[in-house]
């Protein structure tokens, strides 16, 4: 056990792909992948986050359904729509009539004017709400600093409003014109069966493609779509096998609806919704891990650096954008940095971020979802010394200990201010483009 243990710790890290067959090779990647997806997934608390999610989304998808079937009807779809949902959450049908009633009661009032104002701004707070915080949740798996801006956000997130209802109904009519098509070949005995078995998988590749989607489109940062492709048919797969253990186990939940009746619905979904949140948030640390392995020499927690390594990392990094600002060329990517130091690329942008944040770096995007941000010195290259690197980094963020700095006033305070004054004044004269 203790061999296996040190081998998934740090033996698989440095075993390089000339030192094995190319078959013991994949194996070992994609061991690789899920054991990283594991410990990013209980070290961030994703299942916070989904259960947050589950708050969320009991919230917005009364008002999120009241548009896809006021869409739905206007293309003359809602009987399909509503047979699609009834399918879709076919192991919560008593969570479905209800929700089907409450989406209908809100049409009924919305057009009768009730709830236009005041209803039409919750419906919307609730939704923004709900994909606001979807991105949060995405942006700390990708490890995303900023989030999109406030135009970005209502463009972007009106698109995806709209846009899904529409995809949502197009792909319905494309399922009644292939069970139309099928129900017309009785006499081909092998065509019919295909098309019907086409039928059956469209649930799994809608599943899949939104995940996909999602995986792609939600964190603020450029997602290659080779990266989301199996992680996204891999939660799509285990929906649907949510769906099917859900359905086939409501004989062992009868004890449970005979003690809360018809209130047994609620919890019942919220539980399932929240085990679908965990699936979706897996998937995306998966595809994190799926981008990002090559950029991982082994596995390690950035929270464990100590403070002094910290300063030393920073010096290392500073020293590398000054000098290549000083030459000329043009700045540093974060793959860039790591490629040149050999720091692990998650090291590498929380210390980026904490030196942008200390106004020792300006960070220049080329886009909003570009993963090319590149890093300059924040102002004129003789200032930059580690002194200033040093002081700046320790003097980031606010003094909020109501402390009585006369006591200081002693001696040895003294001595002690001093001392520490001439440290930095040593360290200013070391100039970050000479390390």
């Amino acid at each position: 056990m203790n061999r296996i243990v040190q081998f998934l710790e740090t033996g698989m890290w440095r075993i390089s792909q000339g030192d094995v067959s190319p078959l013991a090779y994949v194996v070992l990647v994609v061991l690789k992948k899920v054991l990283l997806a594991v410990r990013f997934f209980t070290a961030k608390r994703v299942l916070s986050m989904a259960s947050a999610l589950t708050y969320s989304s009991l919230l917005a998808i009364v008002p999120i359904l009241a548009v896809v079937f006021a869409i739905a009807r206007g293309f003359g779809y809602n009987k399909y729509i509503e047979v699609w949902f009834r399918d879709a959450f076919s192991s919560q049908p008593q969570a479905t009539d209800i929700i089907i009633g409450f989406v209908n009661s809100y049409l009924v009032h919305t057009r009768s004017g009730v709830f236009l104002g005041i209803g039409l701004l919750f419906m919307l707070y609730t939704v923004l709400m709900l994909v606001s915080n979807i991105e949060d949740a995405f942006n700390d798996i990708w490890q995303v600093k900023k989030g999109r801006s406030v135009f970005r956000t209502f463009t972007d997130y009106l698109a995806m409003f709209f846009v899904f209802p529409i995809l949502l109904v197009i792909s319905s009519g494309f399922s009644i014109f292939l069970a139309t098509v099928a129900k017309q070949m009785p006499d081909f005995l092998m065509l019919g069966p295909v098309v019907l078995k086409l039928i059956d998988l469209i649930p799994y590749v809608l599943t899949c493609c939104m995940f996909i989607a999602l995986y792609i489109f939600m964190p603020n940062t450029r997602v290659k779509v080779r990266s989301a492709i199996v992680p996204g048919i891999l939660a799509g797969i285990a929906m649907q096998a949510l769906q099917f253990v859900y359905i086939h186990s409501q004989i062992f939940l009868s004890s449970y609806n005979a003690i809360y009746g018809s209130f047994a619905a609620l919890p019942l979904f919220m539980l399932w919704v929240q085990i679908s949140w965990t699936i979706c948030l897996f998937g995306a640390e998966l595809c994190y891990t799926n981008q990002n392995l090559d950029y991982y020499d082994y596995d390690t927690h950035t929270g464990e650096i100590s403070h002094r390594y910290r300063l030393m990392l920073c010096a290392l990094l500073m020293g590398r954008i000054c000098r290549r600002f000083v030459q000329g060329q043009k700045p540093y990517t974060a793959l860039e940095l790591r490629e040149e130091t050999q720091i692990p690329i998650r090291f590498v942008n929380d210390l980026l971020f904490e030196l942008t944040n200390a106004r020792l770096l300006t960070e220049i995007s080329g886009g909003e979802k570009s993963e090319e941000c590149r890093y300059m010195p924040a102002e004129d290259i003789q200032n930059m010394t580690l002194g200033t690197m040093i002081a700046r980094l320790e003097a980031y963020g606010v003094w909020k200990i109501d402390f009585d700095v006369t006591k200081l006033l002693s001696d040895k305070w003294k001595q002690v201010i001093d001392v520490r004054s001439s440290y930095l004044k040593q360290a200013h004269e070391i100039m970050l483009k000479d390390l």
